[in-house]
């Protein structure tokens, strides 16, 4: 379960389209206050959705080969299958952008500007409204859950079935899953804290490059991911 849980926790945590957005969130008025909110209200997803997990199990995992164990791993074997595919379709779609992109006029085939993968969550109406509101604190509270890989949360959540809350290293378990998840927000709040100025603008230039590389890191973390969890589900239904 911990090494699951981790691998889960880095592939959240290195999701680009969270940090774009909090990137956005932090280099408006009141960013500090902005981005408090925005960690606050991220860490509330992912301490409720542990929380609704042990609620169900009781802080007890199903015994192995039981009709919950093998519920358990047959839907940790859908998300990654679901991961494998999402990372296949957006490797498609960044294909077509960038044949789009090559084309004499410079536009996708699908009516896009060009741009790799066409227009991504980052670009929601949701998203640039929570990013310009001067006041919005609650705002980009609802943008930390917008932008949340749920996805990725939800194989997390699968993999906490196997929690024994009985034992502490479980406990510590989930407080490293929580804990690394956030650590990339946490780690730019901290900077924008200390040296706001010199933060704002690297986080600003560090949001165009992940923008320009997106669907790269995404495609590879949800393969990756959708993979493991694949394999080793397979490998759990069938040794």
């Amino acid at each position: 379960m911990v090494l699951d849980l981790m691998l889960i926790a880095v592939a959240i945590a290195l999701n680009p389209l969270p940090v774009m957005a909090f990137a956005l969130v932090v280099s408006s008025s009141r960013g500090v206050w902005k981005g408090l909110a925005f960690i606050l209200a991220w860490l509330a997803c992912l301490v409720a959705v542990i929380a609704i997990v042990l609620g169900v199990t009781d802080g007890q995992p199903p015994p192995p080969r039981s009709p919950p164990g093998l519920a358990g791993i047959a839907a940790k074997l859908a998300i990654g299958v679901a991961l494998v595919i999402y990372g296949l379709h957006r490797r498609h779609r960044m294909r077509a952008g960038a044949a789009g992109a090559s084309a004499p006029d410079g536009s996708a085939p699908d009516g896009t500007d060009g741009a790799p993968g066409g227009p991504g969550p980052e670009d929601a109406p949701a998203a640039k409204e929570a990013a310009k509101d001067a006041g919005g604190l609650w705002a980009a509270a609802g943008l930390a859950v917008l932008v949340q890989p749920w996805g990725m949360v939800a194989a997390g959540a699968v993999t906490v079935l196997e929690a024994d809350t009985a034992h502490w290293e479980s406990w510590l378990a989930l407080f490293g899953f929580c804990l690394v998840s956030s650590a990339v927000l946490i780690a730019a709040e901290l900077y924008i804290v200390f040296a706001r100025e010199a933060a704002q603008a690297r986080l600003l230039r560090l949001r165009q490059w992940l923008k320009d590389h997106a669907d790269q890191a995404i495609v590879v973390l949800c393969l990756g991911l959708g993979l493991y969890l694949t394999a080793k589900s397979i490998f759990q239904l069938t040794g």
